[in-house]
């Protein structure tokens, strides 16, 4: 991850780190789901746990990096189309898998939304905006599920409405039926890349900047290329488990 004066290398490191269990992971999810070798292996806690670490690091690292592009306008466009081939893509090799405004295009909008709220969080105490924002990360996680709270503690009702409107499943509020092979809605997503917003302004409060200069060689070489690998990786994973189990 590069600015105008220096490179990042840890970023790029803990990105490749996440990238490479990413790729495991949907291996895994290939042989165990769509083979169906075992359909409860998704099911279990520690997968759930796995998921949502490589899930995690991925959206605070782009949230602390969104400081270092030259362009977010061209780099969310980037990711959007990316996203839209994803779908595309899935809906034509395995329909049963099609991934609705999965990861790329929730970064590549979360990119964009950043653009306009930048200088008005850029005002704000990092620590009381980092805090602030994971915590209704949290109170908005089960936004899927018609209501705000933490976990199942209930604090307020969604109307249901909301959820009849198809173009809204994008923000989180999915309709009736509705599935996706990987769905990353903007609630409650948005506030964790605001999470990492705010931890890059208190790192750089700290002078800890200096240290994120550490290199991981191999597992930053993967983080550079963190897209590319991405795109590339599940139609690998596929033709590798076709020309394997049929």
């Amino acid at each position: 991850m590069k600015t105008d004066t220096k490179r990042y290398w840890v970023l790029d490191g803990v990105r490749g780190i996440a990238l490479i269990q990413m790729v495991i992971f949907h291996f895994l999810y290939d042989v165990f789901i769509v083979y169906g070798y075992d359909r409860s292996w998704y099911g279990q806690w520690y997968i759930t746990l796995w998921q949502q670490e490589i899930c995690w690091t991925f959206i605070l690292v782009a949230g602390l990096a969104w400081h270092f592009s030259r362009n977010n306008w061209k780099r969310g466009a980037l990711l959007n189309v990316c996203g839209f081939a994803v779908t595309v893509v899935t809906g034509i090799a395995v329909p049963s898998e099609t991934v609705w405004f999965g990861i790329l295009n929730f970064m590549g909008c979360a990119v964009w939304l950043m653009i306009p709220l930048d200088r008005l969080l850029r005002r704000l105490n990092p620590y009381a905006g980092a805090a602030a924002a994971f915590g209704l990360f949290w109170l908005t996680r089960p936004v899927g599920n018609g209501y705000l709270g933490l976990g199942t503690y209930q604090m307020i009702r969604i109307p249901e409405g909301l959820y009849r409107l198809k173009f809204l499943t994008c923000l989180g509020f999915p309709f009736d039926g509705f599935t996706s092979g990987d769905y990353f809605p903007i609630f409650p997503w948005f506030f964790l890349f605001c999470t990492g917003y705010f931890l890059w302004e208190i790192i750089k409060r700290k002078g800890w900047d200096s240290a994120l200069t550490i290199h991981i060689p191999a597992a930053e070489a993967v983080g550079r290329r963190s897209l590319l690998i991405y795109l590339a990786h599940q139609p690998v994973s596929m033709a590798i488990l076709y020309l394997i189990l049929g």
